[in-house]
């Protein structure tokens, strides 16, 4: 794992987010996260992008699609893939409301080995690859809630064993 670093200032970002957007395009990233530096004139946003190191650390070649891409309705079980899809549809939702890829929320690896796991409890996010301290604060509660196997619904008293018969 590998941290670049960039600079988008306020006044006139499209030179920097060109720059930015043509090395995400090269990259396998993990994560990015991003902050308002309040410097008056000087203004911008410090980003931080966290790429695979390694032989997996190249992006596809464009149009051909990513080599090796996984197709999570064939790999998790049904049951599994239920609860990924509603991951899914979450990171969006949060993605959308903050303005950002929805993969600087979460990957798709992450939420599918959220799934396989299973995680729930934030230790457990924690221990997922690419997922920090910060990841967990913001968005654990959230993604924990849908994780977490919901209560069953208490028996009706016939059924219970302690009911008289």
């Amino acid at each position: 794992m590998k941290f670049f670093f960039f600079h988008i200032p306020v006044m006139d970002p499209e030179p920097a987010g060109r720059e930015l957007n043509r090395f995400l395009g090269t990259r396998r990233v993990i994560a990015v996260e991003k902050h308002l530096v309040n410097d008056g004139p000087r203004s911008g946003w410090a980003v931080c992008v966290t790429v695979a190191d390694g032989p997996e650390a190249q992006a596809p070649p464009a149009g051909g699609g990513p080599p090796g891409r996984v197709d999570y309705k064939a790999v998790l079980p049904p049951e599994q893939f239920e609860v990924f899809a509603r991951l899914r549809k979450l990171r969006k939702s949060m993605a959308e409301k903050e303005g950002v890829p929805p993969y600087a929320v979460f990957n798709n690896e992450q939420l599918a080995r959220m799934v396989q796991e299973p995680v729930t409890t934030r230790a457990a996010l924690a221990r997922i690859p690419g997922v920090g301290p910060a990841r967990v604060k913001k968005y654990g509660a959230a993604f924990l809630a849908l994780l977490r196997p919901s209560e069953s619904p208490p028996s009706a008293p016939s059924e219970s064993p302690d009911a008289p018969a």
